[in-house]
């Protein structure tokens, strides 16, 4: 990197991508070079007025996040302490018993949310292609879960999203014809690593949402599609407020009316769970609704109270789905708590991949089964969900339309449904089975080989595995070692040695699996090995894997 003074007036290039901003910030800013064979793609985007808007931006909200993360820690040390539970706060009393107030309504494009495309990292342009010509009502444009956020990807991501909206690619319908995009930004815990503002890099989200609004917002808005956004890892409603602040500063800097900006919660974490009136009555001008998943919620357990063993989560692969006691509550409460203000709710996505053969039995079983789990969640009164299989679309609408009516489900209020904070926060019965734990280290490291590719998701056993499940599979290994969880097999205890043991096991079975030949790949796969082994016998539990993997181990892709 190289600094250049802020003392110019003008911003300016230095040597493929240094620049300084006019000196009404009075802040000096540092770029990384171009990804090679992305430089016209770099300066597209990172023009003077681009990376002045985002240098502002940043040293606006910069001190404010360092707040939230502060005040993550600060609430997680409060729970160790005290042993406690989360619960609704009796300073918000008065949101929660307001039946007065909803979120504002949302643009015409919005209101039907039927299908959204999952896991698309735009910097893929062959599945971004294939998502913007299908059916689907919206694509969740990924540079968070699905994405490995490598300065190579971001920049192709931003600009494949510059191309689309700005109808510069061919044989893809105009930007107001395609589906929606909902932006994804990365979530709190990421940094942009080639961006450096005032001598520290800068946040991730706010490098994406802001490059993002800077080239796409005004084209967004004027054709009726958007800018619309998913919010990941919101942990509390002062994240939302903060969020909020976010949306009013860039539309007051880009002359773009207040309420322009539309974005869905991501309700990933337990915490939230307490604080969703408060999350959308934040965002109330800018809300798209809430959304629920499943693994990043689930592993937010561990996350939070992974120490104690009343909350010990049993083996995902058996005891584990939205039918269970705590992600059911977790979903209808969510249902319920949307409509009654007026807001969609949308569900997880459907991971599973449909085989090439239409004819074959296995083809009409997943089918069946993600018929089954969708319907599932169209009852419980969702307005929409995700899928990632682009021939999983179309049949996913049709199950709307026979068995909704409208574009959407705000009139199911969910009176129905009593959930109490006991039912969000009980374990479900079940044990650890010697097949769960093998297939848990497998998509850990899995996830982390992928990672070193640079890709942000992988195939695995019929079915799509991101940062999502990762963070499930190593949370579950890590807590099964601390708690010294019994196999139901054959009663041998889950330690650091087995755990040891099976994965070098199945790094011996994953290279044969994906045909890894080479010496780069082999040591690449043992490297993947050795920091999942790395992370999931840490004394103290790490709170992302992509922080990790960002922070600890950034992109070691490059020496491998």
């Amino acid at each position: 990197m190289k600094t250049v003074p802020f003392s110019l007036f003008l911003c300016a290039f230095v040597n493929w991508g240094y620049s300084v901003l006019t000196n009404r910030t009075m802040s000096s800013v540092e770029l990384g070079s171009f990804p090679p064979g992305l430089e016209q793609e770099y300066q597209r985007l990172l023009t003077p007025g681009a990376t002045q808007f985002l240098a502002e931006l940043v040293s606006t909200f910069n001190k404010d996040i360092d707040e939230i993360l502060w005040q993550r820690i600060a609430r997680k040390v409060r729970l160790d302490q005290t042993n406690g539970i989360p619960g609704y706060f009796p300073e918000t009393a008065h949101i929660r018993s307001d039946s007065n107030w909803k979120v504002r309504p949302v643009p015409r494009r919005l209101q039907n949310r039927h299908v959204d495309i999952g896991d698309t990292p735009p910097s893929d342009t062959e599945r971004f292609l294939g998502a913007l010509n299908s059916t689907a009502q919206g694509i969740q444009v990924d540079f968070d879960d699905g994405n490995c956020p490598t300065f190579f990807n971001q920049i192709k991501g931003l600009f494949n999203v510059y191309r689309a909206v700005h109808n510069m690619i061919p044989d893809v319908p105009p930007i107001s014809d395609a589906p929606i995009l909902m932006l994804r930004p990365r979530a709190w815990n990421m940094v942009e690593h080639n961006m450096m503002v005032d001598g520290r890099e800068v946040p991730g989200p706010l490098f994406d949402f802001g490059l993002l609004m800077y080239h796409t917002g005004r084209a967004l808005y004027e054709n009726e599609s958007g800018p619309f956004f998913y919010l990941s890892k919101v942990e509390s409603f002062l994240e939302a407020r903060l969020w909020n602040r976010i949306f009013v500063w860039a539309e007051e800097k880009l002359s773009l009316p207040l309420g322009s900006i539309k974005a869905t919660v991501l309700i990933e974490n337990i915490m939230a769970t307490f604080e969703m009136d408060e999350i959308l009555y934040e965002l109330k001008d800018h809300s798209a609704g809430l959304n629920c998943g499943i693994w990043d919620y689930s592993a937010s357990f561990v996350n939070k109270f992974g120490h104690r063993h009343e909350f010990l989560l049993p083996d995902r692969s058996k005891y584990v789905n939205m039918e269970k006691l705590f992600l059911k509550s977790y979903m209808d409460l969510l249902v319920q708590t949307c409509h009654r203000r007026g807001a969609l709710a949308t569900g997880g996505m459907a991971a599973l991949l449909l085989p090439e053969d239409r004819d074959s039995d296995n083809y009409q079983r997943v089918l069946t089964t993600v018929t089954r789990l969708k319907l599932f969640e169209i009852n419980a009164g969702v307005d929409g969900f995700m899928v990632y299989d682009l021939d999983l679309v179309e049949p996913m609408q049709r199950l709307f339309k026979e068995y909704t009516q409208g574009p959407n489900q705000l009139n199911i209020l969910r009176e129905d449904a009593t959930v109490t904070p006991k039912d969000l926060l009980t374990m479900p019965s079940g044990g650890v089975t010697l097949y769960g734990l093998k297939y848990n280290i497998a998509v850990g490291i899995l996830f982390i080989d992928a990672w070193l590719k640079g890709q942000g998701h992988y195939y695995y056993r019929g079915q799509v595995e991101d940062s999502a499940t990762a963070e499930i599979s190593r949370s579950q290994v890590w807590q099964w070692i601390r708690h010294e969880a019994k196999l139901e097999d054959d009663n041998r205890t889950v330690t650091r040695q087995l755990v040891h043991s099976l994965a070098k096991e199945m790094e011996d079975e994953l290279q044969k699996d994906f045909q890894y030949t080479t010496k780069r790949e082999k040591v690449r796969l043992q490297t993947a090995t050795e920091m999942f082994l790395e992370i999931v016998q840490k004394r103290d539990f790490p709170e992302f894997i992509t922080t990790y993997l960002n922070l600890d181990h950034t992109f070691l892709s490059g020496a491998l």
